[in-house]
This record gives structure tokens, C-alpha cells and sequence, in this order.
């Protein structure tokens, strides 16, 4: 307390009342921060501070999401970033296999509907998944509606599912619907469960001819809806773009981009000032007199020649000096653009150039390790589980199953190794050791473990009651015999 500023007042307090004199001093103790970070000297005042998540969707979410929009759309490697997640993460597609007693027969019937399960008629279920998944990353969410269909609709099940924008949600409306709340366009139960969501008739953004002048919105149960988005805060409602934390950087260096292009086509030009009587001067046929008064043009200078200007007239050219720096700064900034989207700097740009196998393989399995949290704490989760169990109801209530058994079990899409060489060996020394199993192995690599097996057996079944497996391991022990007399001569001394 001794570092203390003792004011008039706290000197005639503990004059009169010593122990109101000290707990003065200490209550001014107590607000000396413990941490600099908390510090109100530096000047920093975060926006909004304190707000929730949905009170930020609601003021930037709209803004946040036409931004981004226009980075994917004239950003080239910003497309390229977003297209390397979507390309990682959903791949061919995320595929299920059916845990159930009839499990063959249902994985059959999902096969035949999956290429006939777009309401819009244009992809297959996987093409649905890369959809939904490049809309949530770059607007922050998206909304797959479930569709119910008539039998003689002809479906294979009776379900389709259709990809909303996340436009059809009509944010604005806010307010209560008798016990319940609307925020943001979701409506709310007294216990926090979302029950309706207020879709727009059709797309504010759509452009149709006989368009009326107000579309209306209405409410559409939550059981028919799925809402994919990534919530990075407790009791976040709605999703913001992946493209958020860059959102101003990329601006930023688009904007240097562009000055760098003018100061470049400044140095690939030749100025020349003229001072003096330049009425004297020969005009070009496309400069008159006139003009060059008005504009201070004097005409084009001639290539190859030699030109002869009046006495009096000096002439001054300029030639902008180049600046250095340029590419170590854009590459400086992309690197920083490629760290804030969540992919390397190799999958947004293409340039390997300063890439050797140990940094790539390091980058490699940071990367995979965010887009297997993203698969299996979100897609599969918010949006591959909904339709499977969407699906298992629809054929329940067709016939096509005798009873709902939802168990499922899912398959993410096979990573490729860098050195798939020393990536297998590496596996199979862990297996020997102990320290893994087969099918755990299988799982990493995107197999499933019980149908390898499967197959591993019906293999080799057909191959010993054929003959061929004889043959086969005839040739796999000349080649195991080659090797090793290879490997003896070259252990030979010479």
C-alpha cells in the first residue's frame, strides 16, 4: 500500500477515523488489476462488449455473409481455401452402413434413394453434403429442409431434401407468438427449444417476373428442418462465416494489390515534363494547340527518331523507382489469410515451392485433425445423422422396414499419405507392437473395419476353392526369394 497515492481526503479521514482510513486504502487496493490485458489505459474498447452470440448475428451476420459471398466469388485463392475444405472434409461423401439385423437390405434401399434424394433433381445425396457443407463455410450456416413425398411419387422411400440459403430465414422477425420467443427468425419454447422456423415464401434475393412487391414468411416445424452451422459460443443460435476473422485482411491486401498494379504501370511508362516556350513545339495530328493548353498534353514522342526541340524548352523525364518487398509481404499476409480459414498456406495458394516432406507432413496432420473435429463433432452429428434417421422413418412408414433401428455406423472419406510407402510401415509396426489393432487402423484410413474383413474372407475363400491362392503364394515367395538374394549381394563387400 505504500505505492499508493494518498489523496487530502484519505489523510483527514484516517486523522478522524483510522479504521475507515484503512479500509479506504484498501478498497483503493483492490482496484489496481491483476491483469495488464484488463488495463483500460491502452485505449482498447472491444465492439459491443458483452453482447451473446445471437445479438452479434443479428447486427453483423447479414453484413458478415455478403462479404464473404464477394470474396469467394472474385478472390482466387480464397476460393481455391474454401474448396480445399470442402474437398478434405466431405470429399466422395460421408457414407453410412446400417447396424441394424437387416443391415444389407437397408444399406441397398439408402443406396437407391441417395441418387434420387434431391427435391431440386440436381445431385446425389453426397453432392447434397458437399453443397450443404460449402454453404455453412462460407455464409455460416444453411438449412436442408425435409420433404415428404407421395407414394406414387415413385421414390425408392418417400423423402426428399432440399438446400435453403440461409437467405430463406427471415432474420427480421423478432418478437414473441404466445409463450414462445422469435430471435432471428427461430422460435423459441418457454424451455429454449426451437419448435418453428420462419422461412420467406420465396428468396428475398430472387429476381422472377410477376415477383410480388412484400414476400411473406411463415413457420415450418424444427423437425423438418436442419440447421447446419458450427456454434463457437454457449447458446449461439445462428453461424457466422468461416471467412469472418479475415474477412478485413483480404480487403487490405487486395487493396495494396491493386496500388502495386498502378505503380506498376507507371514504371513501364515514359514521362517527360516540358518547361519553357512549348507553343514552339511541333504538335502531334491528334494534339492541337487548343488542346495542349487545356490539357497540358503535348502529343506522343516518336519511336526511332530523333526529334529536335526549340531553344528555351527544357525537358525533364520522370522514371518512378522501383519498390522491393512486394512478395514477401503478399506471401507474409496469405500466410496469415490461410491460418485464420483453418487450411495451409499450400492448399489456398498451389505453391509448393518452399515445401519439403517433413513441414508438409506436419501441416498435413494439423489440418486433418481440424477436418476429423469437424466431421465428427458437426457434420456427422447436425447433418448426416437428421437424414439418416429422416430416411429410417420415411421407410418405416412406406413398409420398406419392419421396424425403426436407427443404428448406424459412419465412414468418413480415406485420407491419402504423403509417403504411403513408409505410412503403411509405419502401421504395421504399430500393430505388431501392440499398439494398435487392425481395425483401428482401417477406421483412420476411412475403411470399415467389419467389411474389409468381409471381403478379406470371401476373397480368400473364392481363391483357395479356385486354385489361385496356390498360385499366388507360389509368386509370393519367388518375389520374398528375390529380394532377399538382391539384399545379400548388395551386402557382399566388394
Amino acid at each position: 500500500m505504500a505505492n499508493i497515492a494518498v489523496s487530502l481526503i484519505d489523510r483527514f479521514v484516517g486523522y478522524v477515523n483510522p479504521n475507515a482510513g484503512l479500509r479506504r486504502l484498501r478498497a483503493r487496493e483492490m482496484l489496481v488489476r491483476a491483469y495488464e490485458g484488463a488495463s483500460q489505459k491502452d485505449g482498447w474498447r472491444p465492439r459491443r462488449s458483452g453482447a451473446s452470440a445471437n445479438s452479434d448475428h443479428l447486427a453483423d451476420g447479414a453484413i458478415l455473409r455478403g462479404r464473404a459471398r464477394a470474396l469467394v466469388q472474385n478472390v482466387p485463392y480464397i476460393a481455391r481455401g474454401l474448396e480445399s475444405l470442402v474437398s478434405n472434409t466431405i470429399g466422395t461423401g460421408i457414407t453410412p452402413r446400417s447396424l441394424s439385423s437387416n443391415a444389407k437390405a437397408v444399406d441397398s434401399l439408402w443406396n437407391e434413394w441417395a441418387k434420387v434424394c434431391d427435391a431440386d433433381g440436381r445431385l446425389d445425396l453426397y453432392g447434397l453434403q458437399a453443397n450443404a457443407y460449402r454453404a455453412m463455410e462460407q455464409d455460416g450456416e444453411v438449412l436442408i429442409r425435409l420433404r415428404a413425398r407421395r407414394p406414387e411419387d415413385g421414390l425408392p422411400v418417400p423423402l426428399q431434401l432440399q438446400v435453403l440459403e440461409i437467405d430463406w430465414l427471415d432474420s427480421s422477425r423478432m418478437g414473441s407468438n404466445g409463450p414462445n420467443t422469435i430471435l432471428n427468425g427461430i422460435e423459441y419454447d418457454p424451455l429454449g427449444k426451437i419448435v418453428y422456423y420462419w422461412l420467406w415464401d420465396q428468396h428475398p434475393g430472387e429476381l422472377l417476373p410477376g415477383r410480388r412487391a412484400k414476400a411473406s414468411s411463415y413457420p415450418v416445424p424444427a423437425a423438418r428442418i436442419i440447421h447446419l452451422y458450427a456454434p463457437q459460443r454457449p447458446g449461439q443460435g445462428r453461424g457466422f462465416t468461416r471467412l469472418a476473422p479475415v474477412i478485413a485482411r483480404v480487403r487490405d491486401v487486395q487493396l495494396y494489390e491493386d496500388a502495386e498494379l498502378q505503380r506498376k504501370n507507371l514504371e513501364t511508362r515514359l514521362g517527360v515534363v516540358a518547361s519553357g516556350d512549348v507553343a514552339s513545339l511541333s504538335m502531334s495530328e491528334s494534339e492541337s494547340l487548343g488542346s495542349v493548353r487545356e490539357t497540358g498534353e503535348l502529343g506522343t514522342l516518336a519511336s526511332g527518331g530523333i526529334t529536335q526541340i526549340p531553344s528555351g524548352v527544357n525537358l525533364t523525364v520522370v522514371e518512378p523507382k522501383a519498390a522491393g518487398g512486394y512478395v514477401e509481404y503478399v506471401k507474409y499476409q496469405l500466410h496469415l489469410i490461410a491460418a485464420g480459414m483453418g487450411v495451409t498456406y499450400e492448399m489456398m495458394t498451389g505453391d509448393v515451392r518452399e515445401v519439403n516432406f517433413s513441414s508438409a507432413r506436419v501441416s498435413m496432420l494439423e489440418f486433418r485433425r481440424n477436418a476429423e473435429q469437424m466431421q465428427w463433432l458437426t457434420l456427422i452429428p447436425r447433418l448426416c445423422e437428421p437424414i439418416w434417421r429422416a430416411f429410417v422413418d420415411a421407410a418405416s412408414m412406406d413398409g420398406k422396414m419392419k421396424a425403426k433401428d436407427y443404428g448406424v455406423d459412419w465412414s468418413t472419406p480415406k485420407w491419402s499419405y504423403v509417403n504411403p510407402v513408409q505410412d503403411v510401415a509405419a502401421d504395421l509396426d504399430e500393430i505388431s507392437g501392440g499398439l494398435s489393432t487392425f481395425s483401428e487402423k482401417l477406421r483412420q484410413r476411412g475403411y470399415k473395419p467389419d467389411l474389409v474383413f468381409t471381403e478379406l474372407k470371401a476373397d480368400m475363400e473364392r481363391l483357395k476353392k479356385d486354385g489361385t491362392l496356390d498360385m499366388i503364394m507360389m509368386l509370393q515367395k519367388g518375389r520374398t526369394l528375390g529380394m532377399a538374394q538382391a539384399e545379400a549381394s548388395n551386402a557382399k563387400p566388394t
